[in-house]
């Protein structure tokens, strides 16, 4: 990977260095937190804030590799969710995931870290699925390591004419136990269940959600959602903007054991609860007009 993709000088704070299947990851270390993000994807593959065990969990059994996603963290869905709203919409969760972008901002306040990432249709031309969706783009991520994690994505169109776009910051927290965890500041919110055998009628909240079972919910939700962990005494709190949807994912044992990037034992140490704009809630831009989704993730001990 060239070493052009790092476009700015680095922080005494934050180290360049080979992570994972040599690939280049960006690690941060101040008082105030630590954490990591590959430039493969613009990854955030870990956030520890001050004081706290780790927030952001990572598959072992991931990959770490050009043209592969990384399991884990925080991937960036763009520009579709899932298998997409059409046809042909592949791989799954859009390219960006798949792209190497480059750090065009870097810098250090009082031990609060931002990192500023770019990516343009020039710099995915020739990666799988492009094709499929033939629209001239640059995306900026600022990534934010301090007493929070802070994740901003915005969208520019420059293709001069209007499209539109599916977007998600797709976190996996790190939990004791996932069949003991819920979340909260969802009940009363409508959502589509794409579970397996779940049906196509929209459903509504009841209550915090439950794991007992796969899980897989795209909420039409505007509000903060909390994940309740009770076998780690504290609570996540992803508090958003400009964000539609809220996802709520477990995979469970049968569907992890038959991730060849998931280990089989893993699922319940994980949910993630995703920051999105999906399905009729897809973001539409004119040309030259921006859109940006932010995500503010904090720890708290349970109450």
């Amino acid at each position: 990977m060239p070493e052009d993709l790092i476009a700015v000088d680095l922080p005494a704070s934050v180290t360049r260095t080979d992570g994972e299947g040599g690939l280049p990851v960006l690690r941060v270390s101040t008082p105030v937190a630590t954490g990591e993000v590959y430039l493969h994807g613009a990854h955030v593959s870990a956030y520890t804030p001050a004081g706290q065990d780790p927030v952001i969990w990572m598959s072992k059994a991931s990959m770490f590799a050009a043209g592969q996603p990384i399991r884990g963290g925080v991937p960036v869905c763009f520009p579709w969710f899932g298998a997409g709203r059409e046809a042909g919409m592949a791989p799954a969760h859009g390219f960006a995931r798949l792209a190497d972008w480059t750090l065009v901002g870097a810098d250090d306040a009082d031990g609060v870290v931002r990192l500023t990432f770019r990516l343009t249709d020039t710099d995915v031309a020739a990666l799988p699925g492009v094709e499929a969706w033939a629209h001239g783009f640059e995306l900026t991520y600022v990534v934010t390591f301090g007493p929070e994690l802070t994740l901003a994505l915005s969208v520019r169109n420059t293709s001069g004419e209007e499209y539109s776009f599916e977007e998600a910051l797709h976190t996996y927290f790190h939990v004791k136990d996932a069949t003991a965890v819920t979340v909260e500041g969802l009940d009363g919110a409508s959502y589509l269940d794409k579970a397996p055998g779940a049906g196509t009628d929209r459903l509504n909240q009841s209550g915090p959600v439950a794991f007992t079972g796969e899980t897989d919910r795209v909420y039409v939700s505007t509000g903060t959602a909390v994940a309740v962990d009770p076998g780690s005494a504290r609570t996540i709190t992803v508090a958003k903007e400009s964000s539609a949807n809220t996802v709520v994912w477990n995979p469970w044992a049968a569907k992890a054991a038959a991730m060849a990037d998931y280990d089989d034992a893993e699922w319940p140490t994980m949910v993630c609860v995703e920051t999105a704009n999906a399905l009729e809630h897809a973001i539409t831009l004119g040309a030259d007009q921006s859109h940006t989704m932010t995500a503010r993730i904090s720890v708290a001990p349970k109450a």
